[in-house]
């Protein structure tokens, strides 16, 4: 069988892992989790970054520093994952969801400004497949109105829109390193603050709304309660596993590459005869091969194909219920204008096997399959 995903491993983690063990330093803040915050600035230029537990707790903390209080409302899309809504859901506010782009599956720019209201106090754009959205119109209109940006960039390490790295446009920006992702520690994530003057803060709320970070730093003699806050730090030995995996980082996402490209290639003739669709990348943006995915004519011939696929030990996904569609969704926000693309289009999508220990052969035996599957 062919895996969906094979979480990432490049030999050196458990290396590490006992190095961070023998450091006698395994809980937050240790060594690797400096060095994993500092590879991450240095290569996106962000003026700090902060590992986190989870992308989902990345985004509560930025919700957090963005002051998101009860009856303030966010605008993000609806097709993504629930962690996007909840940060800011958990602090009272509603959910605003607006459709999408067919294209790039993501929040469509030109319907945002619509949905802006005097309680509006956030635009959280999501960085599908870690294809950048049109951020240029999105920092546009939160300029205008006053708005805060936060980066969902959950699958958009290592890749850039117009020479900037996503998750470093916004205010603040959220990277996951969950399993899944194109580097990994298990479960963990990053929040990027574009400003200098949340750092504090930050830090405050991510080590319980305590100063502890200054007095690790031996800024004050001892730390104390400063605000409320939680625990977002991720144990040294996840770091760790996530370090060895960032010195491969360039490596990782070739091959990751190498394996997107093949799959376009092989598959365009099926495009070119209409009978799937392939991932479109604007020209103003860098991905980073986080998936291939193809679009079939319709939910049913959806279904018919992951069953073919499986038969063939393949195993293909889709993802994302459309959150306004949810039981919570439907509590906790509203969708603003018509849903002309994001039901449709979810339900079309099918993402095809891609890791970083994925083969050419693998994937020719996989693009011959879904061919397979169209000749028959």
């Amino acid at each position: 069988m062919i895996n969906f995903n094979v979480p990432p491993f490049t030999g050196k983690e458990f290396d590490y892992m006992r190095e961070a063990v023998e450091n006698e330093k395994i809980c937050g803040d240790g060594p690797f989790t400096k060095k994993c915050s500092e590879w991450i600035e240095k290569r996106t230029g962000t003026a700090k970054c902060l590992l986190t537990t989870s992308c989902t707790h990345a985004t509560e903390l930025a919700a957090l520093l963005a002051e998101i209080k009860e009856g303030d409302e966010v605008i993000l899309p609806s097709y993504t994952f629930v962690s996007t809504a909840d940060a800011f859901v958990l602090r009272g506010a509603t959910a605003v969801f607006v459709d999408i782009r067919p294209d790039t599956m993501n929040i469509d720019e030109t319907l945002i400004e619509d949905a802006v209201t005097e309680r509006t106090k956030a635009i959280v754009p999501v960085h599908y497949a870690g294809v950048g959205c049109e951020m240029d119109a999105i920092m546009d209109i939160a300029k205008r109105h006053g708005l805060m940006v936060v980066e969902d960039a959950a699958q958009g390490i290592m890749a850039s829109y117009k020479g900037r790295p996503l998750g470093t446009i916004g205010d603040f920006g959220c990277f996951s390193f969950h399993e899944t992702k194109n580097f990994s520690m298990g479960e963990g994530g990053a929040l990027l603050m574009r400003d200098e003057k949340y750092i504090e803060k930050a830090e405050i709320y991510r080590e319980k709304g305590t100063d502890r970070s200054k007095y690790y730093r031996g800024q004050v003699d001892k730390y104390r309660w400063q605000d409320y806050g939680s625990s977002y730090l991720p144990s040294d030995m996840n770091a760790a596993y996530l370090y060895a995996q960032l010195e491969m980082a360039d490596e990782i996402t070739q091959t990751r590459m190498n394996r997107w490209n093949e799959y376009w290639e092989l598959l365009t003739p099926l495009a070119s005869e209409g009978r799937i669709e392939l991932p479109y990348i604007p020209e103003e943006c860098e991905h980073n091969a986080h998936m291939f995915y193809i679009k079939t004519k319709d939910v049913e011939e959806r279904g018919r194909l992951i069953d073919f696929l499986k038969k063939k030990e393949i195993l293909s996904v889709f993802h994302y219920i459309p959150l306004h569609s949810a039981p919570a969704g439907i509590r906790y926000g509203r969708f603003h204008g018509e849903d002309r693309y994001t039901t449709k289009e979810s339900e079309r999508i099918l993402r095809l096997p891609l890791f970083y220990k994925l083969t050419a052969d693998q994937t020719e035996y996989i693009a011959d399959q879904v061919k397979a599957f169209y000749r028959q």
